[in-house]
């Protein structure tokens, strides 16, 4: 297998844009976790290893990656259909309108635009918010928020109490109450603001900018957001900031937040989506996760094929993630194994593909876009 993973060191050979891409595996270090992505992925043993985010075609950095030393750190590598190893976004520089399409470029240049996980927390992640792309455009010097969604693809059975997000303010929460709670350190307090909702696997959520929120215990999930790592917590600046720099820092953090609580259902009823069924046959149907009803930011389709079936062109490129059974995947005359756990890339201008399962499986994935996705009429 050819090998070439530095920056500008790639050039994308025209026909590639035609072919799917295989994506490399990634796992990024960061808070306890990380089995439930090993188990997903067939790999065994499967360990809580400290790294619980996979990063799924990402052409995004982590905000931590000048620390880490790895100014790549989060980006993710793919296969050329000629087998060479690099990263995605250096594929992406290389060819913009064939990888992506012509409007998207015009757009967003050679940037994907969307950034997808899967996310295996072990313990509770602490309280945050999000900005919107004005807020994050003011504060943060970002083209991007992080508007978000959630798809809960299975739970722990082993958690130290069953699996939850926490999501929303309650009815009646003010940025006074929660500015108190802010002032004293009280994080159990900041928490207490929120609901805490039980999940199951297919549960799906989506997280709007200022939404205060956080990902329960013994969570596995699939993310599908901006391609953005910012995020707005609870903690004040190290010892040291001086008056002025701890007030401008707790003006930026609570400006952030959604005071606009909810009771229960309400609170549901406005971040819970229920998907809707966009085509359906003796292949088997296909799900809108999330759609222009929650954001024009990105979508995500969930694809369930028990016979052979044609992948819709929604004149972007996807990111697949292949969740349950195994087959086929057919284009341009070529054919690749298909298998759970597995990440592709499919271009903008990927020729007619379509997928063949396995005799007496299905095949389950998710599709996940960019903006400017067409949908099937």
């Amino acid at each position: 297998m050819k090998k070439n993973t530095r920056k500008g060191g790639s050039h994308v050979k025209k026909e590639w844009e035609k072919q799917p891409w295989r994506l490399v595996p990634n796992k990024i270090v960061r808070y306890p976790g990380g089995r439930e992505i090993d188990r997903f992925r067939g790999i065994a043993p499967a360990m809580d290893d400290g790294r619980p985010e996979a990063w799924v075609g990402s052409d995004t950095a982590t905000f931590q990656a000048d620390k880490t030393g790895d100014p790549y750190d989060g980006c993710a590598q793919c296969l050329s259909p000629d087998g060479e190893t690099m990263y995605l976004f250096e594929a992406l520089q290389s060819n913009p309108e064939g990888l992506l399409g012509p409007e998207h470029t015009k757009q967003f240049g050679s940037k994907l635009g969307v950034l997808v996980k899967l996310l295996d927390a072990k313990e509770q992640l602490g309280l945050q918010c999000h900005p919107s792309r004005a807020y994050a455009k003011e504060h943060f010097h970002s083209d991007f928020g992080k508007e978000e969604s959630w798809y809960i693809l299975s739970t722990r059975g082993d958690s130290e109490e069953p699996p939850y997000v926490l999501l929303g303010f309650r009815e009646g929460v003010t940025r006074q109450i929660f500015e108190e709670a802010y002032d004293r350190g009280d994080v159990r307090a900041m928490e207490q603001c929120c609901h805490k909702v039980p999940v199951k696997p297919g549960d799906t959520f989506f997280i709007a900018a200022g939404l205060p929120h956080a990902v329960g215990c013994g969570c596995f999930m699939v993310e599908v957001q901006e391609p953005s790592d910012i995020t707005v917590g609870w903690e004040k600046l190290p010892k040291g900031a001086s008056e002025e720099e701890e007030e401008a820092h707790k003006q930026r953090l609570l400006g952030c937040y959604d005071y606009d609580g909810a009771g229960w259902e309400e609170n549901l009823r406005r971040h819970q989506v229920r998907p809707t069924c966009l085509r359906q046959g003796d292949w088997g149907e296909e799900y809108e996760i999330i759609g222009p009803k929650q954001t024009s930011y990105f979508s995500f389709t969930r694809l369930q094929a028990r016979n052979r079936v044609t992948l819709w062109r929604p004149e972007t490129a996807q990111i697949a993630i292949i969740l349950e059974g195994s087959g086929t995947l057919c284009c341009g005359g070529k054919r690749y194994d298909l298998k759970k756990g597995q990440e592709w890339f499919f271009p903008y201008a990927m020729e007619e593909t379509w997928i063949e399962p396995e005799e007496g499986r299905e095949v389950s994935l998710i599709l996940a876009k960019p903006a400017g996705a067409k949908r099937p009429v």
